[in-house]
């Protein structure tokens, strides 16, 4: 597959609504396992996981540490080329005011994310 037939928008965005978007753990491996391929890493700005369990436990740990109101919102479309794709998001408490803004940069190969950077942007930027 050439990387102009990625779909980045599509994967980055289930990725952000179906991973980071989901308290549910169960609901969540079932999605990373059509998200992401098998030894996949997910860099965070302190931490790294590597495999389908461990991210799914990252996530966890991430959802866990925010109160249940807090949603994850793409700013814009994600775009991409040459198999790397980013996307902006913020987050906060539904219909409240935005907590952090942040941008995704993930490797992408034939429809699976392999890694993915999570950038936190500065307070007050």
């Amino acid at each position: 597959m050439n990387a102009e037939s990625i779909d980045y928008n599509g994967l980055m965005q289930a990725n952000l609504a179906r991973v980071f978007g989901e308290r549910d753990a169960d609901r969540r491996l079932v999605a990373i396992r059509e998200l992401y391929a098998g030894d996949a890493v997910l860099y965070e700005p302190d931490a790294s996981a590597t495999g389908h369990a461990a991210i799914n436990h990252a996530v966890s740990k991430l959802l866990s540490s925010l109160p249940p109101t807090f949603a994850f919102t793409a700013t814009g479309p994600a775009v991409g080329h040459h198999g790397v794709g980013r996307l902006q998001w913020q987050s906060g408490p539904l219909n409240g005011p935005v907590a952090v803004t942040g941008i995704d940069v993930a490797h992408l190969h034939g429809n699976l994310i392999h890694s993915l950077f999570v950038f936190l942007d500065p307070a007050g930027t």
